[in-house]
């Protein structure tokens, strides 16, 4: 359990943007829908519950997509947080259905894949005509190289990527280290590799016992850890697997500690 009311402030901020202020562990809102990210979820009060909860946590940072459902993820964060106080940030993907979330204006924006069939200037081009309208703050992407991100920044300005990457699998860690440099915000989806870090006797467990912490606690404390621009969004439909992962912004580990981790997986 936590061991402060709003335990996500624990992770640090970061400026998204350079004008939204974050707490750094955020929350993924894929696992609130139905089995297979499709429908609705099997039980859609306990959903509502898990986001009003994150917020109470101190989490203000809320990724989604209008694929997740489609549009069931953002269809319970609007009946759960509209009118989004305790300056939430809502972060979504793909297309622009401004009557999902009930905004006038989306926070963050990510592309959620680039179309190899379609140019790149034409995509974000798209995307930097709604921000002059107003209709999007910042533009992110999603699911890129550093030679891809490059390209982007030439024609739109770009605030956040969002790749898979955890303890288990590190492939985008030349853009993590790029985006480092530059002060982007770098979004890790699948932060605890669906739950296989989670689970016991893996070899994450001897430390977390150790800590009076879950393995999970510890995957997010080395991601947060990581980099300063990092902000993990671990998703979860269950109140107690939330209070618990969010608790882990607590965990204080040591540079040796951190160092046996990288090693150990």
């Amino acid at each position: 359990m936590p061991q402060s009311a709003r335990p996500a402030e624990a992770s640090g901020t970061f400026d998204l943007g350079r004008d939204l202020k974050v707490n750094r562990l955020g929350f993924g809102a894929m696992q609130i829908t139905g089995p297979g990210i499709w429908g609705e979820p099997k039980d859609p009060a306990e959903a509502v519950r898990v986001l009003q909860r994150a917020v109470a946590l101190g989490v203000n940072f809320i990724d989604t997509a209008d694929a997740y459902g489609p549009f069931v993820s953002e269809q319970l964060i609007k009946k759960a947080l509209h009118p989004y106080g305790n300056g939430v940030v809502i972060a979504t993907k793909a297309g622009l259905t401004r009557r999902h979330l009930g905004l006038e204006r989306i926070d963050l924006l990510q592309l959620h894949r680039i179309d190899p069939k379609v140019p790149l200037a034409e995509s974000l081009g798209a995307l930097t005509d709604l921000q002059k309208e107003g209709k999007i703050r910042h533009i992110g992407l999603s699911e890129v190289s550093v030679e891809q991100l490059e390209q982007a920044r030439k024609l739109a300005t770009i605030v956040s990527v969002q790749n898979l990457f955890n303890l288990t699998n590190r492939s985008a860690e030349p853009l993590l280290q790029h985006v480092t440099k530059l002060g982007i915000a770098f979004i890790p989806w699948f932060p605890l590799a669906t739950g296989k870090l989670a689970g016991s006797g893996g070899p994450l467990d001897q430390l977390a016992q150790k800590h009076r912490a879950t393995p999970s606690q510890l995957a997010l404390v080395w991601l947060l850890k990581r980099s300063p621009v990092m902000l993990p969004i671990p998703g979860t439909s269950s109140v107690k697997h939330l209070e618990e992962n969010v608790a882990g912004a607590e965990v204080e580990l040591s540079a040796a500690e951190l160092a046996s981790i990288d090693q150990a997986i």
